[in-house]
């Protein structure tokens, strides 16, 4: 338990120490290099940077104050009382209460890992934890706002992540092993009340998610400005290849889901399905839920539910971009 606390004090530490060694590093050269901040490329660079996560942080504060209050006010016993028995069923609604009740990727894993404690089917919880973070209304309305001009993109994301919840849920009920899922005891800790709760919850989230739009940001605005654009030219003419590319900077990235939108929107240089993939890989599978669901349901669990969400999820993505898009 030490050693989980110590790993989640370290993750929380980078992530906000992302955005303070951004803004010391802008501000150390206003003051020595005037001039290099001066010059066309770093002014389009700083530009993108500053649209993206300006543009995302209001998402990103809604989608957290949301997911504070749920998991402060939902009762425990709200899901084993509204899902059907049969795990066949239950999964489509776990999946549709993504909607009602939002949240961003690491408030989902834990709360799905209290749902199989509490009895409700393993596929129901999995079929919530990807849908969760990936269909919500704030998730939608930033993907909207991000894609003006583009409001396919808004029901091709809640259609393409919808589809990877339910399809992951249905295929644990036909291939998935109790045995796979190893929970971690938990100590009863102190009593704290609903406001504490509800702060440190929103503190948590924002700290850590604000540190990944951080780095969102910066990759958005070098692909845009250092990289090539022949070279992103050529990977972008690619269909295949753009997606896979994508695909992987969503897993590598592990950009919030109230945030990537804005993201995926400066990636002009790729195709809408390509981007498409970014958007329903990221909440599905990245570096950091890897992580979490591993600590939380298991190490023989995250090895296999891992590369077949990321399957899924790129498969899902072209299908519906094919149709869609």
């Amino acid at each position: 338990m030490a050693t989980a606390g110590t790993s989640a004090r370290r993750a929380r530490l980078q992530s906000t120490d992302l955005l303070v060694a951004a803004i010391a590093l802008v501000v150390a050269l206003r003051l020595t290099a005037p001039d290099l901040l001066s010059r066309p490329a770093v002014q389009a660079w700083s530009t993108v940077f500053v649209a993206v996560c300006l543009q995302a942080l209001p998402f990103l504060v809604l989608g957290v104050l949301l997911s504070a209050a749920i998991g402060t006010l939902v009762p425990p016993s709200f899901f084993t009382r509204v899902l059907p028995s049969r795990p066949a069923l239950a999964v489509p609604v776990a999946g549709i209460s993504g909607l009602a009740l939002p949240g961003c990727e690491c408030a989902s894993v834990p709360v799905a890992g209290s749902l199989v404690r509490r009895g409700v089917t393993p596929a129901a919880a999995l079929a919530f934890l990807l849908s969760a973070p990936a269909v919500n209304p704030v998730v939608l309305v930033a993907t909207a706002v991000a894609f003006p001009g583009d409001p396919e993109m808004v029901a091709a994301r809640f259609l393409a992540s919808l589809l990877v919840a339910l399809v992951m849920g249905w295929l644990w009920t036909l291939l998935g092993r109790s045995d796979w899922i190893r929970l971690p005891e938990q100590a009863p800790g102190p009593e704290r009340g609903r406001t504490a709760t509800f702060l440190d919850s929103m503190r948590h989230d924002l700290l850590h998610a604000g540190g990944f739009l951080v780095v969102g940001g910066l990759t958005a605005a070098t692909l845009n400005v250092v990289v090539p654009r022949a070279w992103l030219d050529t990977v972008a003419d690619s269909p295949v290849l753009a997606v896979l590319v994508l695909a992987g900077l969503a897993v590598v990235l592990a950009i919030c889901s109230e945030a990537d939108a804005f993201v995926a929107a400066g990636l002009t240089s790729f195709s809408l399905t390509a981007r498409l993939a970014f958007l329903v890989v990221g909440p599905a599978v990245d570096v950091k839920l890897i992580a979490l669901q591993a600590g939380t349901f298991g190490r023989r669990f995250a090895v296999r539910f891992a590369p077949v969400t990321f399957l899924v999820a790129v498969t899902t993505a072209v299908a519906v971009g094919a149709v869609l898009l």
